[in-house]
Formats: C-alpha cells, structure tokens, sequence
C-alpha cells in the first residue's frame, strides 16, 4: 500500500505513480498550449488586413505547427492524462504497465518535439493535412509515426488498467458512466491512430525516397479517417469529462445511464464515419458512397450528441433543484455556481460544442452545403467551435478539478480562475462566429492574404467582410487574453500555490 495515498477530498485511492504520469502529461500539454496560443494570436494578427503581421513563408510554416501543437499534442496529452485519472483514480486502483505508459509519454514527446523542429527548420510548410504533392521532410513524418504509436500505447494502458481493476475487484457494480466514457474515445484513438499509421508510414517511405509515388485521392481518403477522427476522440472524451464537471461541480448524476453509455456506442461504431465530409466535394467517389456517409450513417453519431447534449444539462438542472432551487423555469439556472471555473467552463463548454460546433458540423456534413462551404472560412469556424469552444474548454474546466485533487495545490489567482472562463468561452465563440460569417462571403481558409492585393486579376471582396473580420480579430484577442489568464492560474498555482495537506 506504500504506492497509494488516499485523497482527502474523495476518499479515493491514488496510485503514485499513475498521479506522477497524470502530473507529467497534464503539464506537457499545457506547455503545447502555450506555443500554440502564441502562434495562434500571431496568425489571428495577419488574418486582420490592417495588420497582416507575417510574410507568407511564416505564416504556413506557422499555421502548420499551431495545428500540431494544438490539435494533436495539447489535446491527446491532456487526453492520456484523463485515462490515467478515470481508470487508475476513479477506480481505486493501480495503473498497469507504468514502464509503458513512461514509454508512451517519451515517445509521445519526442515525436511532437521531432515534428515541431522540422516545421521551425522550413523542412515542412504543409500544413496540418500534408496533402501530396507537397512533400515534408521524412523526419516530420517520422515525428507523427512515433507520436501515435506512443498515443496507441497509452491508450492500452488504460485498457490493461481496466482489466487489473476487474481482477482486483476494486470498484462494484459496471464501470463509471466518465470511465465508460474514457474507454469509448480509447477505443476511437485506437482506429484512429492505426488509420494514421496505415497512411503516414507510406509517406514517410515516399519522402525518403523508398516509394516512388503517393497517390493523392487514397492519402485524403485514409488521412481523414486519422486527421478528423482524431477530433472524435476528444468528443467523447469531453462528454466524459462533461459528466465529470457535473458530479463534481453540483452532485449531478445522469437521469438515465443506459441510455447514455447507448450514446458512447453510437459514437464508437458511427462518428468516425464523419470524417468523409472532408472529401465529399472530391470526384473520385461515388454519389451513393456520398449519400449514405451523409445522409445515413452520420447521423447515428449526431443521434448521440443530442442524448448527450439533453442528459448532462437535464442532469445539473435535476440536482439544484434537488438543493431547493424550484422557484419558476430558471431559477436553478440562476443560482448554479457560476464562480466556480470548472462549472462555468462546463457551461460554456456544452454551448460553444453544441450551437455552434455541433450544429455547423451537421450541416456542412450535408453534400450540397459542402460544395458552397468546403474550403472557405466557414470550415475554419466550425472546427475551432468543436475543438477549442468545446473540447479546450471542457479540458480548462477539468484542470481546475485536477489542481486540487492531484497536484494536491490551491487555486492561485482565484478571482483570475473565476473568470477566465467567461473571457476565453465569448472569446473563442466570438471568433468562431466572426470566421463563419467571413467564410460565408466565400472568403477561403488558409489563405495569407485576406485583400488579395498580388492577385493578377482584381478580385471585389464584400465590404461586410471588413466589419465580420473585425469580429473575428475582437474575439480572437479575447481568447489569447483568456488562454493566458488559463495559463497563469495553472502555472502560478503549481509554483506558488497553497499545498493541501
């Protein structure tokens, strides 16, 4: 028992080297989201054509890192810290397998690290999707085989911790709702992650000069099983911490589990399926296939958002009425614990996935509003809502849980950590408004200059775009401003916060 301490707060048993790896990636992570804050308000800067801070070299080289670093590394450490916490801590027990879970963090670090050197170096201007004909350098490839496999690795420790907890029988009953939860998003990275390695070992023998050639349509079509379904890992892993935030925040607990471990299900066997709606406008597949990845299939998995999105608030409404809150529709709503950062980041969370990621997605998955959206800011828009409105938020939201609990340290700053959700949610919500709209006047994603004035031929913008950029620039300052307040207060709370005995 000298490898457990018992939490004060819960009464859970807590592995110490599971808490170690927990602190570990917990930490790397937010580092991850350091570089890419930074160069996420440094592109934001030139997308603003009264500023248009970057040359061009710059700004791909740096929009391809702020996707490796926030897409991939930010979320899938913060990710493998949350399967270490819902299977070794939620279940009393202890972590399988520590010399692996340490591998899949070295290789995970080194991957990332190897990745990002590469894109600093200019050996790989390519942007996140690295569609061939354009070419990386092989150790930029190199850099993403060895991270997933060290993500694939992580997520078998989880499942090795599953079955150590079953042997040992400390927990009764069937598996958390949040485990439950965990385990369909490791069950999701692992398909995912495999789709990745399926595609990028290819490549990375093509840049190496081994195969002779890479054909464009299959890469797209493997790679966004990989590239998308990677972001349907962090879904359901934020519905899980959803439910977490809710006991921890209120004492909610799910009206109905079944039917919510039914909606974990539906994502496992359908929401990869979404990952098609980035090729539906290519040619080279046919109009049925189309039709029932959109029309169909799809659709399952949005089927299980709406369980999601009606179980979690139905649940905090259940249980602050239980407190006495009864008086009229709202008064629950009112009196929530708003000044609680894990609560109001849990609110925003939902809100910013739900109206604006959820329900954008749905409709640019649809074939014929593809055609008009694919490719233009309207895209771009609809990602951040998902990932960053919904997935970053909830991941804030549970770090003001885990400061407590495992770094065992009191909030620092608690009037910053107070409202730093409000200023990072309407910021990021802001932005990501401001981005559809502007896509919405056929304004093209990824493009370095906003005016076109190097085009040969002169192009007439909407004058509306100047007022909805305008928007996006408001927002995406807010963000940073909200990300770095997120920052301090973790940091600031490591350094100098309070110990809790």
């Amino acid at each position: 028992m000298e490898d457990f301490r018992t939490c004060p707060t819960t009464g859970l048993k807590v592995h110490k080297p599971a808490e170690l790896l927990i602190k570990i990636n917990a930490v790397t992570s937010i580092v991850f989201l350091l570089v890419g804050g930074i160069l996420a308000l440094l592109l934001a800067l030139t997308k603003m054509p009264a500023i248009h801070l970057l040359s061009s070299e710059l700004f791909y080289r740096f929009l391809t890192l702020h996707g490796i670093a926030m897409l991939v590394a930010w979320i899938i450490f913060f990710e493998a810290a949350i399967l270490y916490f819902t299977s070794a801590v939620l279940l009393n027990c202890r972590l399988a397998a520590i010399k692996i879970a340490w591998l899949a963090y070295i290789l995970m670090l080194g991957g990332a690290a190897l990745a990002a050197v590469q894109i600093l170096l200019g050996n790989a201007d390519v942007m996140f999707t690295s569609y061939p004909p354009l070419q990386a350098h092989h150790l930029y490839y190199l850099g993403v085989i060895l991270f997933a496999v060290g993500a694939i690795l992580a997520s078998c420790v989880f499942f090795g911790t599953l079955v150590v907890a079953k042997q040992e029988k400390t927990y009764e009953g069937s598996l958390p709702l949040v485990t439950f939860g965990a385990a369909a998003a490791a069950i999701i990275a692992i398909v995912t992650l495999a789709h990745g390695a399926i595609i990028y070992i290819p490549t990375w023998l093509w840049a190496l000069g081994v195969v002779d050639h890479i054909d464009a349509p299959t890469y797209r079509l493997i790679f966004w099983a990989f590239g998308h379904s990677s972001q349907q890992i962090n879904v359901c892993a934020m519905v899980a911490v959803w439910y977490l935030l809710a006991a921890v925040t209120v004492g909610a607990k799910p009206v109905n589990q079944k039917i919510c471990r039914t909606a974990f299900v539906l994502y496992i066997l359908f929401i990869d399926i979404a990952s098609e709606h980035h090729i539906l406008v290519d040619p080279g597949f046919s109009a049925a296939h189309k039709a029932w990845n959109t029309g169909y299939f799809m659709h399952l998995a949005v089927l299980a958002s709406m369980i999601h999105a009606l179980a979690v608030p139905s649940s905090i409404e259940v249980a602050l009425r239980k407190k006495g809150y009864t008086q009229g529709l709202f008064e629950w709503l009112k009196m929530a614990p708003w000044g609680n950062p894990a609560f109001s980041a849990l609110a925003f969370s939902v809100v910013g996935f739900g109206f604006l990621g959820g329900i954008t997605g749905v409709t640019f998955g649809t074939e014929q509003i593809n055609i008009i959206a694919h490719n233009t800011w309207r895209i771009t828009g609809h990602f951040h809502a998902t990932v960053v409105a919904g997935t970053t938020m909830a991941f804030m939201g549970l770090t003001y849980v885990l400061l407590p609990l495992i770094f065992r340290k009191e909030l620092a700053f608690p009037t910053l950590a107070k409202f730093q959700p409000f200023v990072f949610g309407i910021g990021v919500m802001t932005f990501a408004v401001g981005m559809m709209f502007t896509g919405a006047f056929g304004m093209p994603r990824r493009h370095w200059d906003f005016s076109f004035a190097d085009a040969i031929f002169p192009i007439a913008t909407d004058p509306t775009v100047m007022i909805t950029l305008n928007i996006f620039g408001l927002g995406a300052l807010l963000a940073v401003v909200g990300g770095a307040m997120y920052i301090l207060v973790s940091v600031g709370t490591l350094l100098i916060g309070k110990n809790i005995e």
